[in-house]
């Protein structure tokens, strides 16, 4: 029997009349898919590729992090050289402990720089306005004993400033060179904060200070300050001071012309601190070391972070700044 196409239809050379068209949409269904699958694929690959690329260019950074911790980390390191040299430490900026210009970084780098025999003496390179009196206390001590102990000169060399804190560990040296437009001086004591207790009664603010012991809240800024309180922190203040007056006696001797108001907080030139007797020449870092040392190569010793302590440091004063910051705002301070 023969079968014919319907009426209306022409037959398509090659065409296969007994196909059916569920067959023809699985065939259509199977192409996409491949082509999906293909797409699929080729996405994934390139997600993978950058990936790669990723973890690459993150160990590629992390390297050169490490590389450059190595390298920054050798800057607080000394260096150990067998010819005569002047050996330098600077204190520069705020005297304090966790600061470059700390007991712990100057005694350290002083010690490095008076146990190298290479060393003819060590100079003080000075430019700081004070800071701390117990931190400017341990560094004056460690001063004279390293002298007694390695019997080499130390000298002070003063940048812009020597004041306060500064001038407490300058007087430790064996002399002290300045500018002719340096600031010298400020041999005094100061403990400084604010007062807030009458703009909290105009106000209408109450402060509720809860304190174990009569005393205990003396230096709140919101509290009131009783004459005893007051005598107290005076008594205190006056004991530093006389500290400091002893220090720079002792140190300088009989070089210094004390007046009225050498031990009164005011500072002078360089010029006008070595008429006085607080310094004793003009010079600089270059010029002692030329003239007076006869060294002219200079080392420098000084103890500096590096940059994972800065990291570290960084890291912790972020967790306790404000603890830090309310300790601070009440500190005695030579400055």
């Amino acid at each position: 029997m023969n079968h014919l196409p319907p009426s209306g239809a022409s037959q398509q050379p090659g065409q296969d009349l007994w196909q059916q068209p569920g067959a023809q949409a699985a065939g259509n269904t199977a192409w996409e898919r491949e082509v999906l699958e293909r797409l699929v694929l080729a996405t994934v690959n390139e997600q993978r590729a950058a990936r790669r690329w990723r973890i690459f260019w993150r160990l590629l950074w992390m390297g050169l992090f490490g590389a450059a911790i190595w390298f920054f980390g050798k800057e607080g390191a000394t260096t150990t050289v067998s010819g005569p040299h002047t050996a330098v430490v600077e204190i520069k900026g705020e005297i304090a402990s966790g600061a470059d210009a700390s007991a712990e970084f100057v005694n350290a780098a002083m010690r490095s720089a008076l146990e190298d025999s290479g060393s003819k003496a060590l100079v003080l390179l000075i430019n700081s306005p004070g800071g701390s009196p117990v931190q400017a206390g341990m560094i004056n001590d460690e001063i004279l004993r390293l002298k007694a102990l390695h019997q080499k000169p130390v000298y002070a060399v003063v940048e812009e400033t020597c004041a306060s804190a500064a001038y407490y560990i300058a007087a430790a040296a064996d002399e002290i060179y300045v500018d002719k437009a340096s600031l010298v001086g400020s041999i005094g004591v100061l403990l400084d904060g604010f007062g807030f207790t009458g703009t909290m009664e105009k106000l209408g603010v109450e402060r509720r200070l809860l304190t174990a012991g009569a005393n205990k809240g003396m230096l709140d800024p919101f509290s009131p300050m009783s004459p005893e309180q007051r005598e107290h922190a005076q008594e205190m203040l006056d004991t530093i001071h006389q500290q400091f007056i002893t220090v720079v006696q002792q140190g300088r001797g009989k070089r210094l012309h004390a007046t009225a108001d050498t031990f009164s907080g005011l500072f002078w030139t360089g010029e006008q601190a070595v008429a006085m007797g607080l310094a004793d020449q003009l010079g600089s870092l270059d010029s002692v070391a030329r003239d007076i040392v006869q060294a002219e190569d200079i080392i420098d010793y000084t103890r500096r972070d590096n940059v994972a302590e800065r990291l570290a440091k960084r890291f912790g004063a972020a967790l306790g700044e404000g603890a830090v910051q309310a300790g601070k705002s009440w500190g005695v301070s030579l400055r």
